[in-house]
């Protein structure tokens, strides 16, 4: 059964910057709404499997790869946590910051 997805707000915004990024280095949507709907799957997917995530350093935090992107989560007994989608080729020392806050 697929738990409830819930995007923190930090997450969210790192979708829409993404996606905005692409929009305006390609001038157009059509890779941004194909890599919108890779991560959309992938999260359905971990809403089902939630174990399908490599765990991590961090206490019940999982990570999905989609393509360039990782998408960082936890499963609390009735929702899924999408904590952030982080662009892989960023500085890890800034993803280690953010993940211990």
């Amino acid at each position: 059964m697929a738990r409830r997805i819930r995007w923190s707000p930090r997450a969210a915004n790192d979708r829409i910057q993404i996606l905005e990024y692409w929009i305006n280095r390609n001038q157009s949507a059509a890779y941004s709404r194909k890599l919108n709907k890779m991560l959309n799957d992938a999260v359905y997917l971990i809403s089902e499997r939630p174990e399908i995530g490599r765990q991590t350093n961090y206490l019940n935090v999982r990570i999905k790869i989609v393509r360039d992107y990782l998408i960082y989560y936890r499963v609390t007994e009735d929702a899924l946590e999408i904590i952030t989608l982080w662009d892989g080729r960023r500085n890890p020392a800034i993803l280690q910051r953010l993940l211990e806050e």
